[in-house]
């Protein structure tokens, strides 16, 4: 592997960690900052909403700063929110810090990307994408069961103090490694935002991003959720975040496997499909100890199974945009995992019944499948006006 490559793919892994490592310690963060689970569940809710809303808006605005000296910056930053969280003595100020931190680390993840299909060959590109995308992905998964292992011998601060030194290690190794990144001519957000014109398009991104609320109106919650409704302590629970991870690591390979077979659009309704099911009989399936971990195992793949088969689609169907779609469609699974988030703690806040959780995931779920067979199976309606905008 190109030793650059290798530099980005480790910096957006340690950029990634943060986003969900805090899922699996919502409850000793509540406890420890006096706030119900619910509000401690925001925190991950604010992380995505307004990571999703920076990555295109900082890019462009940045768009003549000199990328490398922007990485750096941006991994500054991000350092420093990150030792806020350590030091936060208040929920404020933690929620701030996931603020900062979420800002600079869609920054950092979006350069990440656009420098590594630099720095190598055209026939390259494809594979470094790839590779970026599967340490970011495997930091998302992962993060969670390293978190309550790490909170259970450490504390839940000392995570973001890990964070922060690995971040700053991998801040030198760019600054000594990595070359300067000329400026190129980028779209302004207008000419982005001009390809939503396009109903199938617009609609694919609603899928993905209630595909994913769906997911995390109980994902965010699986702690509490294991803790009521199956008495795990918190050796088992890391155990299930890590068979979860391995699960959603295969996932991507799996989604990818099955658009090879059947085509994307196949592919689609299938995945999202079973989705719902497996999200409607998660609580049935919590009252049998060997009937749970197949359940588990077959939600944690597909919660990323769907990512390929939605970027080949919208390859095939906007090749003239398809960078474009691919970041918003990656804002979109953020705004998902917001608005699950934010859901599944109004739920619990307002129930005290967590399998619920569930079922109303499963219902938002079935919702991203009827918009699914609306876009698939619609003709296309885009106009040249809409295609020559987003080229120009």
């Amino acid at each position: 592997m190109n030793f650059k490559v290798l530099i980005l793919t480790i910096a957006t892994f340690t950029v990634g960690l943060i986003e969900l490592i805090i899922g699996g310690v919502l409850p000793q963060i509540a406890s420890d900052l006096n706030v119900s689970v619910s509000t401690a569940g925001q925190l991950i809710m604010i992380y995505a909403l307004v990571y999703a809303i920076s990555g295109p808006t900082l890019l462009a605005v940045t768009a003549k700063v000199e990328r490398k000296k922007l990485y750096l910056w941006s991994m500054l930053i991000f350092t420093l929110g990150s030792l806020v969280a350590f030091w936060s003595p208040t929920y404020g100020i933690l929620f701030l810090s996931r603020i900062i931190t979420a800002a600079s680390g869609s920054l950092i993840v979006t350069l990440s990307l656009t420098i590594a299909v630099k720095i190598v060959a055209p026939e390259y590109r494809a594979r470094v994408i790839g590779i970026i995308s599967m340490g970011i992905s495997s930091s998302i998964v992962l993060g969670l069961p390293f978190g309550v292992l790490a909170e259970e011998a450490f504390g839940w601060r000392v995570l973001f103090l890990a964070i922060a030194v690995l971040t700053l290690v991998a801040m030198v190794v760019v600054h000594l490694f990595m070359d300067h990144v000329p400026l190129e001519k980028m779209q302004t957000l207008k000419q982005q935002l001009a390809s939503l014109k396009d109903i199938k398009i617009i609609s694919a991104h609603l899928v993905t991003m209630l595909t994913l609320a769906g997911h995390y109106t109980l994902y965010a919650y699986l702690t509490p959720f294991l803790e009521t409704m199956m008495g795990l302590n918190s050796n088992w629970i890391s155990i299930v975040y890590f068979v979860f991870g391995l699960a959603a690591v295969s996932g991507g390979m799996i989604g990818g496997a099955l658009s090879d077979r059947l085509g994307s659009k196949k592919s689609i309704l299938l995945v999202v499909s079973v989705f719902a099911v497996i999200m409607f009989t998660l609580p049935m399936a919590s009252q049998y100890v060997y009937i749970f971990p197949i359940a588990l195992f077959i939600w944690g793949a597909l919660s990323w199974a769907l990512a390929p088969a939605q970027q080949s689609y919208l390859i095939q169907y906007a090749p003239e945009s398809s960078d474009i779609q691919q970041s918003f469609n990656f804002s979109a699974l953020q705004i998902g995992i917001a608005v699950g988030s934010a859901m599944g703690g109004v739920l619990i806040k307002n129930t005290g019944n967590i399998a619920i959780n569930a079922w109303v995931g499963g219902g938002i779920i079935v919702v991203a499948f009827g918009i699914a067979l609306f876009y698939l199976l619609s003709k296309p309606v885009r106009s040249r006006n809409v295609a020559n905008t987003i080229t120009r």
